[in-house]
């Protein structure tokens, strides 16, 4: 792992998320390295507490602090905005673009921390009308639908059109889903118990569906049918073994296990189910010896590393390795093994060996004052596993000024009823709609662009 003399050894990482961030941050006190950060966005995404976001509880700065910031410090790294469309692995260049201006970024060491994004396991059409959450334009779009819809039942001129507005559909009973359905039954029950005059918004209706039999599979089923009871207490209507089958406008359309099919009046759809991992996957194995595996994440060797390509490390959701969940911790300790790695290369020391990961638990909220945690051998669920929720979460927040005003909304949300973020307009709700429909002409670069 050498360099020409003279020369720092030049390390590209691609994301801004936490694989990337942590991955760049842990290689700050080396002098004889420069980073360079590309990322499609300028801001670290906090990605689990997007759900706030959408509900109106924290603001998208407060979960997406601008990266250049966080890296202000740290002199050896440079950020720059670009979409990576080719990575050559031969030359040992990055590509990225951004409106129309290409970018080509040599390296001596890839890392590749791109993440992943929502799967609709084949049916990409749905995205229209149900948008997942794996972005601040998803959490902004979903905020405008949601509180839009309550608006809408209040112009509502017949029965059928406030009750389908008033219909709220989460797809997905995992972490996400299970928050995102909890969070909308507590601002129709709670915060705008008393806000309209026509309409009663406790009487909405949230519906979360999974194709699985459980809620919150991947832990267990005490803490999973825990959370079922508190969300059933709530008023949310969960119906496991249930697939869904179609999704328009106005509905969404439901198959059971019997094989029965049942179409769901609703305006409101949130996507929480699948994940896809990053076409760039698909490049590193195209010019490796890497595989891919059902859901496009690339097969690493045990120490990170693309296969024959040992100056390339792949972290986070992109990677399958010993059936590793898709987790920050597992991007953050993973992007922490791999500098590292470059650190004892450089310095003419041993492998580390393998990497291993440690398992520090999983959390997910369900409801104000309750959650469910797994730790280790233990399981907390209701209040104790929530203020573990908050403490955790709150660590993990980059930068001192976003923890104090999280902690300041999470007051007022969840000692009080207000939420701090309620503003949305229909540019949120369809501009990302007519940028699809209007394509490159009228886009930077685009034939208009001139």
């Amino acid at each position: 792992m050498t360099t020409d003399t003279g020369r720092k050894h030049r390390i590209v990482v691609i994301g801004s998320g936490f694989g990337g961030l942590f991955g760049t941050q842990a290689l700050k006190r080396r002098g004889d390295v420069e980073i360079t950060l590309v990322a499609r966005t300028a801001q670290h995404l906090f990605q689990p507490l997007l759900y706030q976001v959408a509900t109106g509880i924290l603001s998208e700065g407060e979960v997406a602090p601008s990266t250049r910031e966080v890296l202000a410090r740290q002199k050896n790294a440079r950020v720059i905005l670009g979409d990576v469309t080719r990575i050559d692995l031969d030359r040992r260049t990055v590509t990225s673009e951004v409106l129309g201006t290409e970018t080509v970024t040599p390296y001596d060491t890839l890392l590749v921390a791109a993440g992943a994004g929502q799967s609709y396991f084949g049916n990409d059409e749905f995205a229209e009308y149900a948008p997942g959450m794996k972005s601040i334009d998803d959490a902004l779009e979903l905020r405008g639908r949601i509180f839009g819809a309550f608006e809408l039942a209040e112009l509502a001129t017949t029965e059928e059109d406030a009750r389908r507005a008033l219909t709220f559909v989460v797809v997905g009973a995992g972490p996400t889903g299970v928050e995102m359905a909890g969070q909308i039954a507590e601002l129709a029950r709670r915060t705008l118990k008393h806000d309209f005059r026509r309409i009663d918004p406790t009487q909405a209706h949230v519906i979360l569906v999974d194709a699985a039999d459980t809620v919150l599979p991947t832990f267990g089923e005490r803490l999973g049918g825990a959370a079922r009871r508190r969300l059933t207490e709530m008023g949310v209507d969960v119906r496991t073994g249930t697939m869904v089958t179609g999704v328009d406008g106005s509905g969404i359309e439901v198959k059971d296990r019997n094989g029965g099919t049942t179409r769901i009046e609703a305006l409101t759809k949130v996507w929480a189910a699948g994940v896809q991992a990053s076409p760039l996957g698909r490049q590193l194995a195209d010019q490796s010896d890497a595989e891919l595996d059902r859901a496009g994440r690339v097969k690493v060797n045990p120490d990170l590393t693309l296969p024959g390509r040992p100056e390339v490390f792949v972290v986070g959701d992109m990677i399958a390795l010993d059936d590793l969940p898709g987790v920050a911790q597992v991007a953050i300790q993973g992007a922490r093994f791999a500098a590292k790695e470059v650190t004892n290369r450089l310095d003419g020391k041993p492998s580390q060996g393998p990497f291993e990961y440690f398992d520090k638990g999983s959390m997910a909220t369900v409801s104000r004052f309750s959650a469910v945690a797994s730790i280790g051998r233990l399981r907390f669920h209701g209040f104790i596993a929530w203020v573990l929720w908050l403490a955790v979460h709150l660590v993990y927040i980059i930068g001192f000024k976003s923890r104090v005003t999280t902690l300041l909304h999470w007051v007022v949300s969840f000692l009080g009823r207000g939420r701090a973020e309620r503003v949305a307009t229909e540019q949120q709700v369809f501009a990302r709609r007519a940028l699809r429909q209007v394509g490159d002409e009228v886009r930077p670069g685009g034939r208009d662009a001139s």
